[in-house]
């Protein structure tokens, strides 16, 4: 089974290899491809319609598909614009530059020689755009991990073996011990995170490469289960649930700026140029943090023992002062 996304894939390179051989035979195409010859034909008659922007029916590309049918050959023309190499704009250049030296900030051992040799080679292509790239990339802080912690990650991810990470909880005051099979490294915010099964947890976590205290390469294989699928994280790093603690807080107006900075269900006006947010919490420790943080500018209103407990860490606080 052949789906959107593979074949798209499939197109981009054909193209280019059909021009080099042309006259290849259809079997012998497909088994280039690793696809049966009914998908060469059925991507040759996708061809038909492709072209330049704006070119008409006699600009787009041209197959010989009649010949091409059954154990036949394939002839290709009408595609002389694909010879001429890839050009990269100022633009495309500057993003792609960007994006590998955050990656390297996240690789080890022979990964970052990889990207070291493939950020050496699109300066040499790019030239003024590779020096805006570094001071775009030197806006771009990604916090580092101990080199011995990331590479020991990353061989965990090509290898497809397990890890035992020691792992530090700040919002919990605790250190666990848990074995995890690595689906990825991804990088939100300027942090590194590893993403991979827990089989404490049995779900899927993001752990942070720094505060990873400790890791140990086991000798099992990274098996994750069927039902852990990497997050989808182009909303960003915390995306609440139906499932988490909905709280209503009354944010004072020096914090305001918090219903525009964390998601939220929704947000009214208040008295006295205040804002009523309701937003969902997974972490009742993490909104506490927030509310103490802002120095009476933020009041929990519901639910009253959350309120509560609040109040007295900050009498606690206060009273230690006193002492």
């Amino acid at each position: 089974m052949s789906n959107a996304r593979d074949q798209v894939q499939r197109l981009l390179a054909l193209v280019p290899y059909l021009r080099e051989n042309d006259g290849a035979r259809v079997d012998d195409v497909a088994k280039e491809f690793g696809v049966r010859p009914k998908q060469i034909i059925a991507d040759l008659k996708v061809l038909w319609f492709c072209g330049l922007p704006g070119a008409q029916m006699g600009d787009l590309i041209e197959i010989d598909i009649e010949a091409a049918e059954g154990d036949g050959v394939i002839h290709i023309n009408n595609a002389d614009y694909l010879a001429r190499p890839l050009r990269l704009a100022a633009a495309e250049a500057l993003a792609l530059l960007t994006a590998l030296r955050t990656l390297r900030e996240v690789t080890a051992g022979p990964d970052r020689d990889a990207v070291d040799r493939a950020i050496a080679k699109l300066e040499r292509a790019a030239g003024e755009a590779a020096a805006a790239s570094e001071g775009a990339a030197a806006h771009v802080h990604v916090e580092p991990a101990a080199p011995e912690i990331a590479e020991t990650v990353n061989r965990g991810l090509a290898g497809k073996r397990r890890l035992h990470l020691t792992y530090d909880v700040p919002s919990r005051d605790e250190t666990t011990e848990r074995d995890v099979d690595p689906m990825r490294l991804v990088v939100s915010e300027g942090r590194t995170y590893l993403e991979a099964w827990c089989r404490l947890a049995e779900d899927v976590r993001l752990f942070r490469l720094d505060r990873i205290a400790a890791v140990k390469l086991l000798d099992l294989p990274s098996e994750p289960p069927p039902e852990a699928t990497p997050r989808d994280l182009s909303n960003g790093m915390f995306q609440p649930s139906e499932q988490d603690l909905l709280a209503t807080v009354k944010l004072a107006p020096p914090a305001r700026w918090v219903a525009e900075y964390y998601p939220n269900e929704s947000v009214e006006e208040g008295p006295d140029d205040s804002l009523i947010v309701k937003l969902r919490v997974a972490d009742t420790s993490w909104l506490q943090r927030l509310v103490l943080r802002l120095g009476g500018a933020a009041t929990v209103l519901d639910p009253p023992d959350l309120s509560t407990q609040i109040a007295a860490t900050a009498r606690d606080a206060l009273s230690a002062y006193d002492d």
